[in-house]
């Protein structure tokens, strides 16, 4: 395998301290051995690939799940569990002026479905994730920010002065808000190892440990090889998004780009702690930084606080950007300074070139698709673009917004890409003040 980031990243030593490890027993996938064939081999075991084994398993196609590390292990087991809008990072604007008015109003539909796609499996599957939220609510960092804010309102939501603020419960020195109804918060632990119990129970096979060291194209489709074994499949769908390698496939070099996040988690608040700082709603919120801060008072009273920031993956940068994101925490939420930070970890986001997600074909490998760069909303768009590879693998053509259609063209600098990170982390950060 052929990664971006040095090997530190693929390790422990950023996930140590993950939250969510603590909430729900781990599964325990037999590791892939011997030659295996199925109709559909999914590489990856997140939420992108444990949906599309879920719904190949539920039309009757056999499928394996081949996941490098163990349940959970990638950024579907450690996100900050914001089921909610979003997967592009281009504003409503700019798709319309790149795609057009109505292709922009079909993937903000896509994004709205891919929300109640994730409620509808949690009801189905009788997955318990600790739901909260009704909705999600941008918080204005700035005078500024809350301008645009009003700006771009609509009537599908709710816009909040500032003065209405600590009346809903949201205490700290924000500027404003609006509130989209679309969304929740949950546990994505618990939400992935529900679909992959759903997955199982339908006849899906997954492994773990069992890292794709090569794709061959035979005659009869692909033969997939791990350490210790071969599959061979008739389709093979890549989900791997922010843990890709530059060489499963050949194709995938250049296309995405992994980003750092880093979240953290108090212990229990108690109902003083909570009146002191004003913060006594459930609603799951970020603010209006391009490099944002996300945040959500959970069920068990517990904290969770995220930002995006972090350049480098090394045990000095780890140490450098949890410093970063704890001084944050305290300067936003300054009368919780001195309450116990339990666990914090980080993780990899992932974007493409062009700021939208991709969903469709391996070009040159027919039978072999590909869905990745949710731009830090996997939750939603990486369940949704499961279902949509399963689509295609079963030749049922889904009907997808063109901006998720479009081959990503591949970053500049190709394997030294990441370079042109500190540059536009730099120009954001001066846009944010």
């Amino acid at each position: 395998m052929k990664r971006l980031f040095p090997d530190y990243t693929y390790g422990p030593g950023p996930r140590e301290g993950c939250w969510w490890d603590e909430t729900i027993p781990s599964l325990n996938w037999p590791e892939m051995k011997g030659d295996l064939t199925v109709d559909v081999a999914v590489v990856g075991g997140g939420f992108t690939g444990l949906s599309a084994a879920l719904h190949l398993a539920q039309a009757g196609t056999s499928v394996a799940v081949l996941e490098a590390e163990t349940p959970g292990w990638g950024a579907s087991g450690r996100n900050g569990g914001f089921c909610c809008l979003g997967g592009s990072k281009l504003s409503p604007k700019a798709m319309s002026r790149r795609f057009g008015a109505s292709a922009a109003r079909e993937y903000g539909q896509a994004e709205a479905d891919a929300v109640h796609l994730v409620a509808g499996l949690l009801r189905d599957h009788r997955i318990e994730a600790d739901v909260h939220s009704k909705g999600e609510t941008q918080l204005a960092h700035n005078a500024r920010a809350m301008s645009a804010l009003r700006k771009g309102a609509d009537s599908t939501g709710v816009l909040h002065e500032a003065k209405d603020l600590p009346g809903l419960g949201f205490g700290g020195a924000f500027h404003g808000g609006y509130t989209n109804p679309v969304g929740f918060g949950l546990n994505p632990r618990k939400y992935l190892f529900g679909l992959a119990e759903a997955a199982q129970r339908n006849g899906a096979k997954l492994f773990q440990k069992s890292a794709v060291q090569a794709l061959q194209k035979i005659a009869q489709g692909f033969e997939v090889t791990t350490p210790v074994g071969k599959v061979r499949a008739s389709s093979v769908l890549i989900c791997t998004n922010g843990y890709s390698s530059e060489d499963v496939p050949d194709w995938m070099s250049g296309r995405y780009m992994p980003a750092q996040s880093t979240v953290l988690v108090t212990r229990p608040l108690t109902k003083l702690e909570l009146a002191a700082q004003g913060w006594t709603t459930d609603q799951m919120s970020y603010d209006t930084r391009h490099l944002l801060h996300y945040f959500r008072l959970m069920p068990d009273r517990r904290f969770l606080f995220g930002m995006r920031g972090g350049l480098r993956s090394s045990p000095r940068a780890e140490a450098a950007i949890r410093h970063k994101v704890q001084r944050d925490f305290t300067r936003m939420f300054p009368e919780w300074s001195a309450v116990d930070i339990t666990h914090i970890w980080s993780g990899m986001v992932c974007l493409t070139r062009g700021l939208t997600p991709y969903v469709g074909p391996v070009p040159g490998r027919p039978g072999m698709f590909a869905g990745f760069a949710f731009h830090g909303n996997g939750v939603a768009m990486g369940t949704y673009c499961g279902r949509a590879l399963a689509q295609l693998a079963l030749g049922q053509g889904p009907q997808l917004p063109t901006p998720m259609t479009r081959t990503p063209p591949r970053f500049p600098l190709g394997p030294w890409r990441r370079a042109l990170m500190p540059p536009a982390y730099w120009m954001m950060g001066l846009a944010d003040m």
